[in-house]
């Protein structure tokens, strides 16, 4: 799998998707892709000569910093990570939700509400960020992976 560092202008241009949808103005760390659209964000102590030095070695490298979101035709999917690094940054399209809807949210089901949105929302009860869901005219649609889901009881 390769990595790629985004390039000034790269960042810049995922910076202002992430303005335009979220509010954000600042991207604090380096943005890696991994694969077509996986994005991650490191923030350690090696710049992207170093990195870009264990890439040239042929180190495999699975993962670099955390997982910050992905990019999508209709644009960027924040993680629950991402979301939560970027929390006090975050602006616009934040979607709360009471404390019924967490569970629901938080076991992996979709949720059946009238949002008359259709773009990414960030997904918030009380002071928490639970990641990001995709709002249409009657549901948000749930991106929360399978091994992060709170299990059902039974």
């Amino acid at each position: 799998m390769t990595l790629h560092i985004f390039s000034k202008q790269e960042k810049q241009e995922i910076l202002e998707k992430l303005n335009e949808q979220f509010g954000i103005k600042e991207i604090p760390g380096i943005l890696i892709k991994i694969g077509q659209e996986r994005i991650f964000l490191y923030q350690g102590s090696l710049n992207e000569d170093q990195l870009k030095t264990l890439e040239d070695e042929r180190i495999f490298i699975e993962r670099v910093g955390i997982y910050f979101g992905k990019i999508q035709e209709d644009g960027i999917r924040l993680s629950i990570d991402g979301a939560n690094l970027m929390k006090n940054q975050i602006t616009k399209n934040i979607f709360e939700i009471s404390e019924k809807e967490v569970d629901i949210w938080m076991h992996g089901s979709e949720l059946n509400i009238p949002t008359n949105l259709h773009s990414f929302v960030i997904i918030k009860h009380k002071n928490d960020f639970l990641g990001t869901g995709k709002a249409s005219q009657n549901k948000i649609t749930n991106f929360i992976p399978k091994s992060r889901r709170l299990k059902f009881k039974g």
